[in-house]
């Protein structure tokens, strides 16, 4: 492959209420905590020397909030491909409760009902990936973890649920 890529910087958004108590957060829109704020900030010292010729950050105010705190909100772009999994009916549950019903389920193989398939969610990385592949410059992501999960697999040209649930 003679193709030069760019390097790319995935950050995840700093804590909420709902990582604390391990809820699946996907589109519900929550703020971050105290201590996810203090996080970003300290995110943003460790990017400090990180000079990206472009910033993405999800819609949702978590990742973008996080972005902000880093102190890449001004030259954020705003890309909604970077939302989170939709969860569906599994918005807001956890998963000991979710395999309670369902003892075989396996987010990164069976998706959400009501919500997206790995499929769908591997289809968004594949968007926001062939976007990044076209920027001649390091590129930084806000976005959230299992989304950056699956955006990592399709990167490498793995399975986005196969490969997906493999990174952390």
């Amino acid at each position: 492959m003679s193709e030069k890529l760019p390097t790319i910087y995935l950050a995840r958004h700093g804590e909420t209420a709902w990582s604390i108590s391990g809820q699946h957060t996907g589109l519900t829109d929550l703020p971050l905590t105290e201590r996810g704020e203090r996080n970003a900030q300290r995110l943003g010292e460790r990017l400090s020397g990180v000079t990206a010729t472009k910033v993405f950050t999800s819609p949702l105010q978590r990742a973008a909030r996080t972005c902000e705190l880093a102190g890449f909100g001004a030259v954020a772009e705003i890309d909604p491909d970077l939302v989170e999994w939709d969860y569906g009916e599994y918005e807001g549950r956890r998963s000991a409760d979710i395999l309670k019903e369902r003892p075989d389920w396996l987010l990164f193989r069976d998706g959400c009902p009501g919500g997206e398939s790995p499929g769908q969610v591997g289809a968004r990385a594949d968007r926001v990936m062939s976007r990044l592949r076209g920027i001649q410059g390091d590129v930084l992501v806000f976005s959230s973890g299992h989304f950056i999960r699956v955006l990592a697999a399709r990167w490498l040209g793995l399975e986005a649920g196969a490969a997906g649930r493999h990174f952390f």
